[in-house]
């Protein structure tokens, strides 16, 4: 499937962004012309039954190919958050950008055993009011919420239900296909001290943004650019 994109500059450079669950290339306000800026061309997608994107059957495997059917090859630089952070792992080796950021993957989830259940994001975003959000997310900018508002209205819960099977799908990768990083919340509910320790010792690059919420780049704009010192 073929993503809807948004774009920020015009550089040689490129640089992919991919958002995590129950948001789309809205979320990305900030680092998009941040990177723009920076001299890169900045393309963001939509995931499949998120944004102005179609929907369709939700599993990591189609996510990795709208990547790959919708963005160029070769980038300078790819990040993707949470869900954004699977897909990305799941077509990099196709994608291969000269570097990636997984910031806070879902590479992991909390099990049902473990009080994790799907459907609570339906219901949030079925009773989400700007209060509601803004409670959730404390650190948020008004523009942040307003923009959660307005992907909600447009997302598709079915998404989050299919959650309920990415069980053994959602794995820590061996090694990094391209030189890779990690940034990490604190805390994170994704990634343990263990995890980060396995992951160093895999290869990858793992940097931790302390005080951040899971989604870094809109909790801590200036701590998320900062832990990018040297990637970007």
């Amino acid at each position: 499937m073929r993503l809807n994109t948004r774009e920020w500059g015009s550089g040689d450079k490129v640089a992919l962004l991919v958002h995590g669950i129950m948001s789309d290339s809205r979320t990305w306000r900030l680092v998009g012309p941040a990177l723009a800026e920076r001299g890169y061309r900045v393309i963001a997608v939509d995931q499949r039954g998120h944004g102005a994107s179609g929907r369709g059957e939700y599993t990591p495997e189609n996510y990795a190919d709208d990547l790959v059917e919708t963005l160029p090859g070769g980038a300078a630089l790819a990040i993707g958050h949470s869900l954004g952070g699977l897909t990305l792992s799941l077509a990099v080796d196709r994608l291969k950008p000269e570097r990636a950021v997984f910031s806070d993957p879902a590479w992991r989830l909390v099990q049902p055993e473990q009080g994790f259940d799907p459907a609570m994001f339906v219901e949030f975003a079925a009773h989400a009011t700007r209060e509601s959000i803004a409670a959730t997310n404390p650190r948020w900018a008004e523009e942040d919420v307003q923009v959660e508002l307005e992907t909600l209205a447009v997302w598709d819960g079915a998404t989050a239900l299919a959650l309920s099977s990415l069980t053994e799908a959602a794995v820590l990768p061996q090694k990094p296909v391209v030189p890779s990083l990690v940034q990490v919340a604190d805390p994170s509910f994704l990634l343990s001290a263990e995890d980060k320790e396995t992951l160093r010792g895999r290869g990858f690059e793992v940097r931790t943004v302390e005080g951040a919420g899971h989604t870094i780049h809109r909790d801590d704009f200036a701590g998320f650019m900062a832990s990018l010192d040297g990637w970007i």
